[in-house]
């Protein structure tokens, strides 16, 4: 014979008292761009346009100055994007899972992916990079690129070349160059790093190219990083800190909390507890072609 008891009235139950980790995604952007915290609605970034210029000249004669052009760049922080959580005050007294605590980080891990997100897309109107013949060799065009272990450290060779003939060697000594992956791509790199012998390899299986906090790693050269918020078809590369990004300094990663709640149809009985992003993006003037839209089969 069986008895039969219902598991949910007879036996006793334990709860927890916070909601499940959620998933969240590598965020890259505050180490590949110059991230501008500012309350101000522009930044106003003068660069010249026009340079220097040196001239021949014969010893006893005159000679004629040099020119040079101003011209003003902006960073403008008028973008936004804003979520709101709401709790009924009955709600929130009778239940212990979701509170300003974990309602903040929720919100706080949403912004930051966000933020991943608009960087990512980011890629239009920067140098296109792809393959000229099939794969064969890489260079300065929207012909995709199928990535694989035999060819991912020549896409990373190849990048670093047309910055160099971008005359943007100084400026990557200072910076580094960054790639960030797709995870399929990231994986083809590991494993060709671990072809690759000697030490290099034994890092590599060891510890894959990840750092200890989950970031990319240095490796030919190149800063590499993985994420999955790419558009479509897209990987970026390029000299990091260009990409410049603005972040208002008042409202980034603080949690408005309102005592009393109201929607398009009136007052609630509850709070809401508010956190928004405001932003703007601008790549340093004439330096887009040491950034590059790298197009990926």
């Amino acid at each position: 014979m069986a008895n039969t008891l219902n598991a949910s009235t007879v036996f006793p139950q334990v709860w927890a008292t916070g909601l499940q980790e959620r998933l969240t995604g590598p965020t890259n952007w505050k180490e590949i761009c110059e991230v501008h915290m500012m309350n101000d609605y522009t930044l106003n970034l003068p660069y010249m346009s026009t340079e220097f210029s040196l001239q021949s000249g014969t010893r006893g004669t005159a000679y004629s100055h040099s020119d040079f052009t101003l011209t003003n760049d902006t960073l403008t922080v008028s973008a936004q994007d804003i979520v709101s959580v709401f709790l009924d005050r009955a709600d929130q007294a009778q239940q212990k899972f979701v509170g300003a605590l974990e309602a903040g980080q929720r919100q706080g891990d949403l912004i930051n992916e966000r933020v991943e997100d608009l960087f990512l897309a980011q890629h239009a109107g920067w140098t296109d990079f792809g393959t000229a013949d099939a794969g064969a060799t890489f260079t300065l065009t929207a012909t995709t690129i199928t990535v694989t272990v035999a060819n991912v450290d020549n896409i990373t060779r190849a990048i670093k070349r047309e910055v160099i003939k971008a005359k943007g060697s100084k400026l990557a000594r200072r910076y580094g160059i960054a790639i960030v992956w797709r995870p399929e791509d990231f994986e083809k790199l590991e494993e060709s790093m671990a072809s690759q012998g000697y030490t290099f390899a034994d890092m590599a299986l060891k510890d894959g190219i990840m750092d200890a906090d989950g970031q990319g790693k240095y490796a030919f050269g190149v800063y590499h990083y993985v994420s999955e918020s790419h558009t479509a078809n897209h990987v970026v590369a390029g000299v990091r800190k260009l990409l410049q990004l603005g972040l208002l300094k008042s409202t980034y990663g603080r949690i408005f909390f309102n005592p009393n709640a109201t929607n398009a149809d009136g007052p609630l009985s509850g709070q809401s507890y508010e956190a928004r992003l405001d932003y703007g993006f601008n790549p340093k003037a004439g330096l887009t072609a040491l950034l590059f839209d790298v197009n990926v089969a």
